[in-house]
């Protein structure tokens, strides 16, 4: 059977575009694919479609839209997920666009379909009292548990995404002044951050106790599992989790979602509190685009504003006098 022109496109946005092309990570490109996976099982249960017959054309505004609304019906899908599954097509629609100019129309119709707006999610961030109490929870007596406080303490340091921490292989690692991580962000863009001295103390006897400060061990990674393997994303979230769950009991503030991506706006909160510069802060964090830094400030703004609420006593009204009992005003509105 001929394949249809829909999955020579798709293959080579998937294949080719977004790895070769845009360099984007592995993850991101399943998060690609994990779209097309769902777009495809739509057609085929819901409007009786088979995946290779499917082709280019068919993929309207009007299918689209029927796509976004099956999403949010039958997959319970959050405004947010819909507008990150909607900006997966609007990226291959313009990839296809520039593939095949005459089929420019029907791609900018589909490129028109506009996001949907909803709440802004609230920055969730630690205190510095919440943070320490965290840190404090690995057992310094076992070797697991010196390498979770070490973890820990690099993954808040650094404000790294839990890839990145996953991605760290010894010789990104600089122990001599200045002190610093080689970071492997998104878009597969490298990025320097500093490390500070207690951060620099703990990683240095981690190298020394596992044997990574060899020169053969350039290319291991930096934390390992039981098996010597690189640890996963999840395993970083069970471990944190895991001590999330021991600091609870001490800070009940705690009984909250903690994420390793919470350690990451609590470094980019602590930054700006300390009078860091958005700009540098965006930096630091590797952001693209500025305006993903700005909701530290707005946050930030929030939690000033709810901190005067607190210590302000209300305010002392005089009565105010009605208008109707002044006379002198009364008998001047009466002569105009």
């Amino acid at each position: 059977m001929k394949p249809t022109d829909l999955s020579v496109h798709v293959t080579n946005f998937l294949t080719h575009y977004l790895a070769a092309q845009r360099n984007l990570s592995p993850n991101t490109i399943k998060a690609y694919r994990d779209v097309f996976t769902l777009l495809l099982r739509f057609c085929r249960d819901v409007r009786g479609i088979a995946p290779e017959r499917l082709r280019l054309e068919q993929i309207d505004v009007s299918l689209v839209e029927a796509f976004l609304d099956y999403l949010e019906r039958e997959r319970k899908s959050s405004p947010r997920t819909r507008n990150q599954r909607l900006a997966a097509l609007h990226a291959f629609f313009r990839y296809v666009q520039a593939e095949e100019p005459a089929r420019m129309h029907q791609c900018q119709k589909v490129l028109a379909i506009p996001l949907r707006k909803h709440a802004r999610p609230t920055v969730n961030y630690l205190s510095k009292e919440e943070l320490a109490e965290i840190l404090a929870q690995p057992d310094l007596q076992t070797p697991e548990g010196r390498r979770d406080a070490v973890l820990l303490s690099v993954l808040y340091d650094a404000g790294a995404r839990v890839q990145e921490l996953v991605d760290l292989s010894v010789g990104d690692v600089r122990l001599d002044p200045p002190a610093q991580l080689r970071l492997l962000g998104k878009g597969r863009k490298m990025r320097a951050v500093p490390l500070m001295g207690n951060t620099v103390q703990l990683l240095r006897k981690h190298m020394q106790e596992n044997h990574l400060d060899r020169p053969e061990q350039f290319d291991k990674p930096l934390f390992q599992n039981a098996h010597h393997e690189r640890l996963t994303r999840s395993g970083i979230r069970y471990i944190l989790h895991k001590y999330v769950v021991l600091a609870q009991s001490r800070r009940p503030s705690l009984n909250r979602t903690v994420s390793p991506h919470t350690l990451r706006h609590t470094k980019g909160m602590h930054l700006l509190q300390s009078g860091v510069s958005l700009d540098m802060i965006r930096d630091f964090l590797g952001h693209v685009d500025a305006k993903t830094t700005q909701i530290y400030a707005r946050a930030n703004l929030e939690m000033k504003r709810k901190a005067l609420e607190k210590i302000s006593e209300p305010p002392s009204v005089q009565t105010i006098p009605c208008w109707q009992q002044n006379k002198d005003l009364l008998d001047w509105l009466h002569s105009l």
